[in-house]
């Protein structure tokens, strides 16, 4: 069973860009309410999309030059990376059914 993966800055190119699988890059915070409505979704992708992607999850609090450098300015922000790019971004939450189609159509 996937986990989700809880980055940080210094561990950002070792948990994201250096993945051999694409990645699904949650940008969120503690006290963000939509972050913690897609959070169980995120788990769900993790679970059920195995072996194909990995959720990847970096507080925004913490960890603030990652967020930075993809210009993140609200939460919750996915950003989808395949091959070490980021191919795709969604700024606020979304049903699941909706974010799998995005995920599959940004990886295939």
């Amino acid at each position: 069973m996937s986990e989700v993966v809880h980055a940080t800055d210094a561990s950002f190119e070792q948990d994201v860009l250096q993945s051999n699988l694409p990645v699904v890059l949650d940008f969120w915070a503690p006290w963000c309410g939509p972050c913690k409505m897609i959070a169980p979704i995120l788990d769900d992708i993790a679970v059920e999309l195995d072996g194909k992607v990995k959720v990847v999850k970096i507080n925004v609090d913490e960890s603030q030059q990652v967020a930075a450098k993809f210009g993140v300015r609200s939460i919750p922000t996915l950003v989808i990376f395949k091959e070490a790019k980021a191919v795709a971004t969604q700024v606020g939450a979304l049903p699941k059914n909706q974010l799998i189609a995005l995920i599959e159509k940004s990886i295939a």
